[in-house]
């Protein structure tokens, strides 16, 4: 049994651990972005045209 703290088992994948932390600040910036984008159209589409009436119709 080893010592080594990098000695570790791998989840299926040959990355870093650098090298993952950069692919996970990207998906978090560009999925942040596409949130951004969906709450901005649905605020728009229900400031023309609100989904939730309150039963008037």
């Amino acid at each position: 049994m080893s010592t080594d703290p990098t000695d570790r088992p791998t989840v299926g994948t040959y990355l870093t651990d650098e090298e993952a932390k950069e692919i996970h600040k990207a998906f978090m910036g560009t999925f942040t972005l596409y949130v951004g984008i969906a709450v901005v159209a649905h605020a728009l589409m229900f400031a023309w045209k609100p989904w939730f009436t309150g039963g008037l119709g």
